[in-house]
């Protein structure tokens, strides 16, 4: 059998060999070869610039990464929210959260699975702490001054107070409570996306609104302006009309800037950087209209379904079972701990003339422990594990209570929206009609210039009031549904 190379001093040094080894062969010369400091030196500088390179190479390839592409096609709601799950920055946060539970997971059920240890020792020690007793014979040495020894060790947890059932229980609840701390973080980054995807339709709408208003006034204008050059009407109609105009341009200019910032809103929530070379309009278009769906449910309904489906709940059920689990693990402390093993070792012959003379075979049995008094660290651990299983049932019934208002909340805001819209179905229409005919008065000579203008900012206000109501449906119902726990298909 060969001998262990292990090595701890070097032997030419000062003082690294015993007295009584001057004139004999170095043991550690002969079977072991000495480090070269000057190969040592080489290899550990070959291993740094080698880790180097390696890091660089990594971030080159990280940075070498393309972009998200940027879209190309008009983008539904459908689209915005598929790209969010897959490319928003909170939603692949939240995903490392989920994996790094699973590492919490793995490292909880590491008590269910048996430990395989490897272990060596090599020692050297002075000739005189070695025993030795004068014999007819001779004298014999109760020992060496160099001894090794190797093995290999399985150990199995049998019994730990309780914890090891624990333990398999907390890894279930601490994937759940995972998963639903994820599924949190989604459906608040959905209605993200969605409220600033019904922004963008907004703001778009308001711009066809707020240039069909200027456009109406530019050619009010243009009427007057002819009217006066013929001398029908006075100078006041022409200033009328250009006050009114100026009036609705910041109006439009408005527009277009919500219009802008929506879509950079929207962009970011996806995953997408807008890239530096665009410095005016993003491009990017969308598909969507601010088209309104009819949606029932009761009050009552909806808090028990609140109560049921919200994912805040249910993370804060899985913590306080786990809490509660925590107060067993505490209380295993205070119990005994019984472990099987099993290994094979090998180690050199005490009575051994050379270094690899060695002694080997296999071992097994049983080991136990019990800590009668600890210093009540485990009762301190009892208080705090109770204490804390405590505030997680009140974090759980407050949360249950605030969800409660919530629901009620975004009931009431859904209906509100609800109702508004539903008195602006027909508002269009007549204020359309009203400026028909009082376009149709004025050029017959019974109607005047300001109702005209008076019918021109009604058709105005009822469409951006009809548009402000669609998108305020649209979101109080993404929100109600939110409050519930459940996407908005």
């Amino acid at each position: 059998m060969n001998t262990p190379q292990w090595q701890f001093r070097d032997p030419t040094l000062p003082g690294a060999r015993p007295a009584e080894f001057a004139g004999r062969a170095n043991p550690w010369t002969t079977r072991v070869a000495p480090w070269n400091r000057v190969s040592l030196a080489k290899v550990v500088l070959t291993l740094a610039v080698a880790g180097v390179l390696l890091n660089a190479g990594r971030a080159a390839v990280a940075a070498e990464e393309p972009p998200l592409p940027w879209p190309t096609e008009p983008l539904s709601l459908a689209d915005c929210l598929n790209r969010a799950e897959s490319h928003n920055a909170t939603i692949a946060s939240a995903k490392k959260e989920l994996e790094a539970a699973e590492g919490v997971v793995i490292q909880t059920r590491a008590i269910l699975l048996p430990k395989l240890q490897l272990s060596g020792e090599f020692r050297a020690t002075e000739d005189q702490s070695v025993e030795s007793a004068a014999t007819p014979l001779g004298t014999i040495r109760f020992g060496q001054t160099e001894t090794w020894d190797a093995g290999v060790r399985l150990v199995q947890s049998v019994y730990e107070g309780g914890r090891m059932r624990s333990a398999l229980r907390s890894s279930r609840l601490t994937r759940a409570a995972a998963v639903e701390r994820f599924q949190t973080v989604l459906l608040d980054e959905l209605l993200r996306v969605r409220e600033s995807y019904y922004d963008a339709l907004l703001a778009l709408e308001q711009i066809g609104v707020q240039q069909a208003s200027v456009t109406l006034l530019e050619r009010e204008l243009q009427d007057n302006q002819r009217r006066f050059d013929a001398g029908s009407v006075p100078r006041f109609n022409v200033l009328r009309a250009e006050v009114e105009l100026a009036n609705a341009k910041p109006r439009l200019i408005r527009a277009r800037n919500a219009w802008r910032n929506a879509k950079t809103s929207l962009a970011h929530l996806m995953g997408h950087r807008v890239p530096n070379d665009i410095t005016e309009d993003i491009p990017l278009a969308l598909s969507g209209k601010l088209e309104t769906v009819p949606f029932e449910l009761e009050l009552g309904k909806a808090l028990v379904l609140a109560q049921d489906q919200r994912s805040e709940l249910k993370a804060l059920r899985a913590a306080e079972q786990l809490r509660r689990e925590g107060m067993v693990e505490a209380r295993a402390g205070a119990r005994p701990s019984l472990q099987a093993f099993a290994g094979y070792g090998v180690r050199r012959a005490q009575f051994g003339e050379s270094l690899s003379d060695e002694l080997h075979g296999w071992s097994a049995g049983v080991q136990a422990s019990w800590n009668l008094f600890d210093g009540r660290m485990t009762r301190g651990r009892v208080v705090e594990a109770t204490a804390r299983h405590e505030q997680s049932e009140i974090d759980y019934e407050n949360t249950a209570r605030l969800i409660s208002v919530e629901v009620r909340t975004s009931y009431s805001n859904f209906t509100e929206a609800r109702d508004v819209l539903e008195s602006q179905k027909k508002v269009v229409e007549q204020a359309t009609e009203a400026l028909r005919l009082a376009t149709a008065r004025a050029e017959a000579g019974s109607g005047t210039q300001l109702d005209v203008l008076s019918a021109q900012t009604a058709l105005t206000e009822a469409r951006t009031t009809q548009n402000l109501a669609s998108r305020d449906y649209l979101v109080a119902l993404a929100r109600l549904q939110r409050s519930l726990g459940v996407e908005t298909p």
